[in-house]
C-alpha cells in the first residue's frame, strides 16, 4: 500500500477543496439504480454469491479513479493511496447484529471471492463489531441493507468533517420492467467529489455490471 501526498501549490482542485473543506464544509450523497441483471444471472450459472461480487464491483470503480481514493492519513497529510480494499459488513441472524470485515483487494474477481470467503468464514461467527485486528488504512467502508428497496440514503455524520472517502450503502434489488435493480448509494465528500465525479462513479458500476462476462471470466 502506497499514499502520495498532494501537493497543494500544483493542485488543480485546490481552490474547491479549500471551499468545500474550510468554507462551507459538506458531504452529499447520491442513489442510483444499478441494473444487476446479467450479472446476477451469470453468478447464479457459476453458484457465486451476489454480495461479494458487488463488493468487488464498487471497489473496481473506486480503484479506477483517484478521487475515490483521495483523503488524509494518519500524519494529516492529503495524498491519494494508490489502491484501496473495502471494509463490508456481515449479518449475524442469531441477534439481528453485523460484524465489519475486510478482504484485500484484488483486480482478479476470484482472487478477491477467495479472500472474502476466508474473512466471512474466520468471522462468520463473530459477536464484535470490528473483529479484525489487522485491518489498513487504505479500506473504504460498504455495508448493505437488503430488506429495504430505498430511493435515497443519507448517512449523518458527526465530527470534523474531514473524512473524505466515499461510503457506499446497498439496497434490496427489485425487478422492474423486465430489470433487476439495485440502489446504491455513495455518501462523498464535496472537497474531493463534485457532482461530474458522483456521475463517473455510476456509470462505471454500470459499466461493470453490463460488462460482468469479461471479468467474471476467471471464475
Amino acid at each position: 500500500m502506497k499514499f502520495q501526498p498532494i501537493d497543494l501549490e500544483k493542485w488543480s482542485r485546490r481552490p474547491y477543496f479549500e471551499h468545500y473543506l474550510d468554507r462551507v464544509r459538506c458531504t452529499y450523497s447520491m442513489t442510483a439504480n444499478v441494473d444487476i441483471t446479467l450479472l446476477r444471472e451469470q453468478l447464479k450459472r457459476n453458484g457465486v454469491k451476489l454480495y461479494p461480487a458487488l463488493i468487488h464491483m464498487i471497489a473496481t470503480a473506486v480503484n479506477r479513479h483517484p478521487e475515490f481514493r483521495t483523503c488524509f492519513d494518519a500524519e494529516g497529510r492529503l495524498g491519494v493511496w494508490e489502491t484501496m480494499s473495502p471494509s463490508f459488513t456481515i449479518f449475524h441472524e442469531a441477534d439481528n447484529t453485523f460484524s465489519s470485515l475486510w478482504a484485500p483487494y484484488s483486480e482478479a474477481f476470484a482472487a478477491f471471492y477467495d479472500r472474502w470467503q476466508q474473512q466471512v468464514g474466520k468471522y462468520k461467527d463473530a459477536k464484535q463489531l470490528f473483529p479484525c485486528t489487522d485491518e489498513p488504512p487504505n479500506t473504504f467502508p460498504i455495508s448493505s441493507i437488503p430488506w429495504v428497496h430505498f430511493t435515497g440514503f443519507n448517512l449523518n455524520i458527526y465530527g470534523d468533517g474531514a473524512y473524505l472517502l466515499p461510503i457506499f450503502t446497498m439496497g434490496k434489488y427489485e425487478r422492474q420492467g423486465g430489470k433487476l435493480l439495485l440502489p446504491v448509494s455513495a455518501q462523498l465528500h464535496h472537497a474531493v467529489c463534485d457532482g461530474y465525479h458522483a456521475g463517473v462513479l455510476f456509470k462505471a458500476l454500470q459499466e461493470l455490471a453490463s460488462d460482468c462476462r469479461s471479468w467474471l471470466s476467471g471464475l
